[in-house]
């Protein structure tokens, strides 16, 4: 564990890990330090003491995020993440993104700091994409 940059992610259909993937990829080939983490593996309070936090779900049912373990997740990680540069990414098969400028809308409200997104299509490759995101936390 290098506290550097936490990646965590929820995938339903392996589009999200996959860019999770190609963003700690991207760190790595810039000169960082990431932590890959999957949200089931997740500790609110381990994550909140990263420099940077990264943080990967797709849209789900009306454009939302995941409700089962992410957005659990994600509610109890908020307000120790006050302050911290945080980027926010995912994949959607349907509708334009709105679940991310919410979800975007909803952070900064909260205080949080959002330094940038990612969003890709499912039916998209994007991992060179991610691959760059990662590139530029460094």
């Amino acid at each position: 564990m290098c506290k550097d940059i936490a990646i965590v992610y929820w995938s339903g259909t392996g589009n999200t890990e996959a860019l999770a993937n190609a963003i700690a990829s991207g760190v790595k080939g810039a000169g960082g330090c990431a932590d890959l983490i999957n949200v089931c593996d997740a500790n609110v309070t381990a994550i909140a003491e990263y420099k940077k936090i990264v943080l990967g779900c797709p849209a789900m049912g009306d454009e939302v995020l995941e409700d089962s373990e992410f957005e659990p997740f994600y509610i109890q990680l908020e307000p120790l993440i006050v302050g911290k540069s945080v980027y926010l990414f995912g994949s959607y098969d349907w509708g334009d993104g709105q679940w991310m400028r919410s979800w975007v809308d909803s952070a900064t409200e909260n205080g949080l700091t959002i330094v940038d997104t990612l969003i890709v299509q499912s039916a998209e490759d994007g991992s060179e994409l991610a691959s760059d995101f990662g590139k530029a936390m460094v």
